[in-house]
């Protein structure tokens, strides 16, 4: 039927009233914020559809193959037995930065055909406008947007190729971008011979040719490689690698990072641990490249312990890994640092599964935490005009739980992180459709956290991003992000901070104020990462300082005898012991980890390069000579705990635990 009067529902199921005129912002009878959800029809049949038309009185076409929800409120129609269309987009579910998902299906009324299936999380703005397709957005795009754009769809093209979607990357109006990002309208399977990195080159050639001048010939040579059968892929991304990085040294990198945590309101204690925080020495050198938040899991003696050791431990790694980066005279491979990280974040899950173990928590009774962790790593680039930067402006991401991570602009709010929940399980693993996994009463039940179990049943997916515009990284604990309070209140409390009206100091504190006053049952961690590549507020970044001199951790403070009194008197973490904590949950803190010495780590994977790099060798050795000190301090203090956790460490790490007696 044609809708004579456009009307949108309220989705609040108490509304006496849910009945709006489509463009209100919140409903006239509640209050609460309207929902506008625009869809994307696949299929042919959709072109048929006439504008205004309402399909089973509730989707309506506002535009060729876009629809508006007008019962946001109510669940889409997802047949029992999910029809093969949508097993790819589910089971490319870790790619949802750039591919949309199922959201339901719909009759479009004609017999003997085919369902339409909607698709959410797609490139359409808050009006129901398509972002603008690549080919029409890549003239007007600076140098180093350009590569980065190439280096999205060259990332995507191996999973896309697995579940034979990559025919997806060849059509130029399926190729949409919001800002950075390359987004894609929807999947296209292949029906023929699997596309090749040829058929990619081709379409890529026009591209090229219309290129920022300072980059076409290395393009023109980066597109040749990929006409060539012999040529590996992962040569081809490390020339396009090392040409997106040269293009982001151009820039100047300004980075300010501001972190609070708050109890909230309904809370006896804070699980919640960030960084930096409050009281942290703002001379640190890892400021302002690392930002973590951990939300800690485990009750009073549990979660706080854990999310405080995820931390220190992490800064002590990482610490160690950016010192060892400004030592390279090479880039250090994309791979190679997320491999190093990932392992880094494995020897965090398993320090706390070993205190687990100690204490024989079992179950629920097991403390554990979430992490988000964002680490801009600043190597130096030669820039494409001459000459060499500090900072190459790459940014890792990395999460575990439901902490998130959101990059704000001027213009638009982009969650980049994947809860690890029931639902998100559910959907990858192609069993239902999220919207269908949502009504699971344990949907948003964790499914990863870190000291559970362990490493091995982690998965870790680290993201690379390239800083190359304006905005704000948002790091969030669940206390803020539950009830989608980031995608509603952004503008209002991000882009103050963008438009210099409002300090990131001040910033950090109103989102704590704000998820108090609408959440308020949790507690509330925010860490703001602002970024300015404005060059008339260039701040130069130095590079990291060599790694500190060794320093005798303090004596642990006094408490009160416990069961736990043998534990808390080998405490010997200083940095912990700085914040406030239980005295109970003090005496859990005993593992020898001090600010100067880096934790150990498991052995990474060899990485074929075609040129030799220090990294491994460097970094492995400096790992190895704080390893063997610690472990010796431990060995004397906790055999047999030490032996428990060696037998958990890689084979070629366990070498360098002590016999067993």
């Amino acid at each position: 039927m044609i809708s004579t009067q456009r009307v949108i529902y309220c989705i609040n199921p108490d509304c006496d009233n849910p009945i709006n005129s489509v463009g209100d912002l919140v409903c006239a009878s509640c209050q609460t914020p309207l929902v506008y959800r625009y869809l994307w029809a696949t299929g042919s049949l959709t072109a048929k559809t006439p504008l205004g038309t309402k399909l089973v009185d509730r989707y309506e076409a506002i535009a060729q193959q876009i629809y508006l929800d007008t019962q946001p409120r109510l669940p889409p129609a997802i047949p029992a037995e999910l029809p093969p269309v949508v097993i790819p987009y589910l089971r490319l579910q870790s790619e949802r930065l750039h591919l949309p998902q199922p959201y339901g299906f719909v009759s479009n009324g004609e017999e003997g055909t085919n369902d339409i299936l909607l698709l959410e999380n797609v490139p359409i703005d808050e009006q129901g406008n398509l972002y603008p397709c690549l080919t029409a957005a890549w003239q007007q795009a600076k140098a180093v947007r350009q590569v980065y754009w190439l280096w999205q769809i060259l990332q995507l093209w191996t999973p896309l190729s697995k579940f034979g979607q990559a025919q997806s990357l060849l059509i130029p109006d399926n190729l949409r971008v919001q800002g950075w990002c390359v987004r894609l309208l929807e999947l296209h399977t292949t029906t023929s011979s699997p596309p090749r990195l040829l058929d990619l080159a081709d379409a890529w050639q026009p591209l090229v040719e219309a290129a920022n001048q300072a980059i076409v010939s290395e393009l023109r040579h980066i597109v040749q490689l990929m006409t060539n059968s012999e040529v590996e892929l992962d040569t081809i991304k490390t020339q396009l690698n090392s040409l997106l990085l040269s293009t982001a040294a151009e820039l100047p990198l300004n980075l300010k990072v501001v972190g609070a945590t708050d109890i909230g309101i309904q809370q006896q204690q804070n699980e919640d641990t960030c960084y930096p925080n409050t009281n942290d020495n703002p001379d640190d050198s890892l400021l302002p490249h690392l930002s973590i938040v951990c939300d800690g899991i485990g009750g009073h003696q549990g979660g706080e312990v854990a999310s405080q050791l995820a931390i220190q431990s992490l800064k002590l790694q990482i610490r160690a890994l950016l010192a060892e980066v400004a030592e390279q005279t090479e880039l250090v491979p994309p791979k190679l640092l997320q491999e190093q990280l990932e392992a880094c974040i494995r020897v965090v899950n398993n320090l706390i599964s070993s205190r687990n173990d100690e204490l024989k928590r079992q179950g629920r009774e097991r403390m554990a935490t979430t992490l988000v962790m964002a680490l801009q790593v600043p190597q130096r680039a030669l820039k494409q005009s001459g000459g060499q930067s500090n900072n190459a402006h790459e940014l890792y991401l990395a999460s575990v739980g439901d902490s998130r991570a959101y990059w704000i602009t001027r213009n638009y709010c982009q969650q980049l992180t994947i809860d690890n929940d029931v639902a998100t399980r559910e959907v990858r693993l192609a069993r239902a459709m999220y919207r269908q996994a949502l009504q699971k009463p344990e949907a948003h039940a964790l499914t990863q956290a870190l000291g559970i179990r362990d490493a091995e049943g982690l998965r870790l997916v680290i993201q690379r991003f390239i800083l190359d515009e304006d905005g704000i990284l948002l790091l969030c604990s669940d206390g803020l992000s539950d009830n989608n309070l980031v995608e509603k209140y952004w503008q209002d409390y991000a882009l103050p901070v963008l438009t210099g009206q409002l300090a990131v100091e001040d910033a950090v504190r109103e989102w704590i104020n704000l998820a108090n006053e609408k959440n308020g049952h949790d507690n509330t961690s925010v860490v703001l990462t602002f970024c300015r590549i404005a060059k008339d507020s260039l701040v130069p970044i130095p590079p990291p300082p060599p790694p500190p001199v060794a320093i005798p951790p303090s004596e642990p403070p006094e408490t009160e005898v416990s069961a736990l009194a043998e534990i808390e008197a080998e405490s010997d973490l200083a940095e912990i012991a700085q914040t406030t904590l239980t005295e109970s949950s003090q005496a859990l803190l005993n593992l020898d980890l001090a600010e100067d010495e880096p934790s150990p780590a498991p052995a990474q994977k060899p990485t074929r390069q075609r040129q030799p790099f220090l990294l491994l060798g460097g970094l492995f050795a400096l790992l190895v000579a704080g390893t063997g000190i610690g472990l010796f301090a431990w060995w004397q203090l906790h055999p047999q705990t030490l032996q428990q956790m060696c037998r958990k460490l890689p084979s070629s790490v366990q070498q360098l635990c002590p016999p067993q007696e």
